[in-house]
């Protein structure tokens, strides 16, 4: 594994704490301050996908590089 590889590996790795993050900052705020549930719940949906599709790369990537 390069310097670059390891890298990217990092940012992605970033990208998907902060993504983690904000899902669970979202699920853990009051009811009240929620303008709409539903809408929240499709975002929650949206990020979790995205994340999910995140760390499918990242396998991808890891297992390229252990060939």
């Amino acid at each position: 594994m390069t310097g670059m590889d390891g890298e990217r590996i990092s940012r992605a790795l970033a990208r998907v704490r902060a993504a983690v993050s904000r899902i669970e900052t979202a699920a853990q705020a009051p009811a009240r301050s929620r303008p709409d549930g539903s809408y929240l719940a499709v975002k929650y949906q949206t990020l979790r996908t995205e994340t999910g599709a995140a760390l499918a790369e990242l396998d991808q990537l890891i297992g390229s590089l252990e060939r």
